[in-house]
Order: C-alpha cells, then structure tokens, then sequence
C-alpha cells in the first residue's frame, strides 16, 4: 500500500520556521505505478476447468460463464449435456468435452481426471457444482435419504478437490479450487426443512476453509460460494416457495444464475484473486444478514 518516504520543505512566512516534515504517498498516487487492467485479470485464456454438475443449473451456467472469458472445459456430471456442450464450442470458441462421471465413486472421479489430462493436457481450476437437495421436516428424514445426499454433496466435493489438487501438484503450476456451498451452510432457510442439506453445504464450507491452508503451499487456493435462492432446476422443484424467494431477499427478488457469474470469475483468476484464499462469498440478495421486516 504505501512505498517511498519523501521529505517536502515548506516555505518559511513571516514569524515562523522553516518546517521539515517526513511524509508517505500512497501507492495509488505515485505515477511509477502501472495501469489497472482489471478485465485482463479475469480472462481464462489458455486454461483448463473441471466442472461437476456441469450439464445443467449452476453448473452449466458457470462453465458458460468460464467460456466466455476464453476458458476451456472438461465437464463431469452423470447426466449428459444435451446441445449445450456444441453450442458453448461453436458460441466461444473453446475446447468442452464431457467425461460421464459418478462423483459417489472415488474410482470414477479419478478416471475422469486422468482422461481430463490425457485430452487437455493439465487442470487449472475446478469447479464441484455437482449437489442435490433434500427439503423435509428433521423427524422424517431418513438415514437412506441422508447418505445420498452426503455422498454426492459433501464426499462428492471433497474426493472431486482431492483428485484436482493431486493433478495441480504434479504439474507444479498454481491452480484454483471454487466449490459451491449454500446459505444454507449460514443458517436456516426461511420456508423450507433442509437440515441434512444444510448439514452438508456447511461441511464443504468448513473444508474448503481447511484445504484452503493445506493447500497453499502449493500455490492451489480454494474458495467457496454461498448462494442463496437462486432460480434453476432444482430450485423449480420447490414451485410453491415462488413468491417466497422473491419477497424474503431484502433486495426482493430471486437470484439468477448471472449473480453468481463474477464471484466464480473473480476466485478463478490466478492473478486478480492471487490473495484470496479460504474465503466464502455469499450471494444471497442480503439475505446473509437476515430480516429486519417479516
């Protein structure tokens, strides 16, 4: 923030002395210093992003997003993208493969990592977009229902960093890891019952945190985002809380993919984010902070 020393005089008036006086220019005043190109720093260009649950919602929409800054992508999801994968190639101008992958099966995420590497060469960045959710009252939930969703939610995440972090290590290059949590890791949703849901998103929460510190000496931050009531598929599963997610944000309205676009971007950027690691980004309209009006 601040640099060089200099030491102005200021001119002697009558009945006072010659003052000396030692004072610090700020950085951002001294004219040695290079000009800002922030956009630059968020170009992908000649990278490579893993994306689980890249076939469709969020996930889709981030590898979009990733696209149009130039990036290529290598998408993991167990359901096959339908012309999405064509239209990102043909629209961008970027490399997209797709790799069917059940990220409940350590075996398979590795496999997919290593075909990954044979066909793009290395992994820059991985996105774990891959989750699902379960809204039902605690005294319901079943254990059944429960190890489904901590399998792909949180041992999915997990296992999916993990084989991008040892691919990261071989190639000795930085690397960024973004994975997607919840509001739901904060507190409790208004309208909805997802203990076992919230359960899991706080976990990715607190591991990204972890493996943020784990990982830094080997130049991979990892980050997380929160999103709050975002509008995707599965969030259409929810149709009769319409009019509660666009009234209980205080900014009053539901979010959109788009909202989480910039806060993916920025914590991808190796040199943009190049100090931001363990950090959590909430997208959630305010709703973080919670309700002053009910």
């Amino acid at each position: 923030m601040f640099s060089r020393r200099v030491t102005p005089k200021l001119k002697a008036t009558a009945g006072t002395r010659s003052l000396v006086r030692s004072t610090i220019v700020p950085r951002c005043f001294q004219t040695t210093v290079a000009k800002l190109d922030l956009i630059s720093q968020l170009s992908q260009r000649n990278r490579v992003t893993v994306i689980t649950g890249g076939s469709r919602g969020i996930g889709l929409f981030l590898g979009e997003a990733i696209a149009s800054l130039g990036g290529d992508i290598a998408i993991l999801d167990i359901i096959e993208p339908q012309k999405s994968r064509d239209v990102l190639k043909s629209r961008y101008n970027v490399k997209v493969e797709y790799y069917k992958t059940d990220i409940t099966s350590q075996s398979n995420i590795e496999s997919s990592f290593d075909q990954v590497v044979a066909e793009f060469g290395r992994v820059d960045n991985c996105v774990t977009a891959a989750g699902i959710a379960l809204d039902k009252p605690f005294i319901d939930t079943t254990w059944e229902e429960s190890k489904k969703l901590l399998d792909i939610n949180l041992l999915g995440t997990y296992f999916t960093a993990q084989a991008a972090a040892r691919r990261m290590i071989d190639q000795k290059v930085p690397g960024s890891i973004v994975t997607v949590a919840s509001i739901a890791a904060h507190s409790a949703i208004p309208g909805q019952r997802v203990s076992i849901y919230g359960a899991s998103k706080a976990a990715v929460k607190l591991v990204s945190k972890t493996l943020a510190v784990e990982l830094a000496p080997h130049g991979i931050r990892v980050n997380s985002i929160s999103p709050g009531f975002i509008s995707t598929d599965m969030s259409k599963q929810f149709a009769h809380l319409t009019d509660l997610f666009n009234r209980v944000p205080p900014v009053g309205r539901i979010g959109q993919r788009e909202d989480l676009a910039l806060a993916v971007a920025y914590l991808l950027s190796s040199s943009g984010a190049a100090y931001t690691t363990g950090a959590d980004i909430p997208v959630t309209g305010g709703l973080i902070g919670g309700r002053i009006e009910v």
